[in-house]
């Protein structure tokens, strides 16, 4: 059966790459990158195509820091 869901994550991890679950209406969405701030009950997590995506932290549903993307090779 399916896990449960936990955050495990905090404002101490600023500058960590995470991943995030949030609920929004019809279910889920997911967002991995950077966490940039948390402030005032909104996270800012850019991810690597830059995009910054503000998250209420009323709708976290999961949450964890992540290892750092593997590296490219060539070209």
């Amino acid at each position: 059966m399916g896990g449960r869901l936990v955050v495990a994550i905090s404002p101490a991890d600023v500058g960590r790459r995470v991943t995030v679950r949030r609920r929004v209406p019809g279910g889920f969405r997911d967002v991995v990158g950077e966490l940039i701030s948390w402030h005032g009950g909104v996270l800012a997590v850019r991810r690597r195509d830059g995009e910054l995506v503000e998250i209420a932290e009323d709708t976290l549903a999961a949450a964890k820091v992540v290892p750092p993307p593997p590296e490219r090779r060539g070209r």
